[in-house]
């Protein structure tokens, strides 16, 4: 039986979930932040439990992330680490 790997967007629906009441389909890439009730202690808290769960640092973006769009593209750099952690 063969599972369908994890993608970026479901680890940060996952881990989101933890931080926030907004409903799962209500996290999309377009979706901003702020909307989904997520103000700079919680994007630090999601940010540090994301790396915690790939096992890596993630790099300070250059900007302060405002979409789950920006989150998308610093976690999925580091999707491989997570597909082979579920694979194993």
């Amino acid at each position: 039986m063969t599972t369908t790997p994890m993608t970026s967007l479901d680890l940060v629906r996952q881990v989101l979930g933890h931080y926030s009441d907004a409903p799962v389909e209500s996290i999309v890439p377009e979706a901003e932040l702020a909307a989904l009730g997520v103000d700079s202690l919680t994007l630090a808290e999601l940010l540090f439990e994301l790396e915690d769960r790939i096992g890596v640092t993630i790099a300070e973006p250059a900007e302060r992330p405002s979409t789950i769009a920006h989150i998308l593209v610093l976690v999925e750099p580091h999707m491989d680490l997570i597909r082979a952690k579920s694979a194993a």
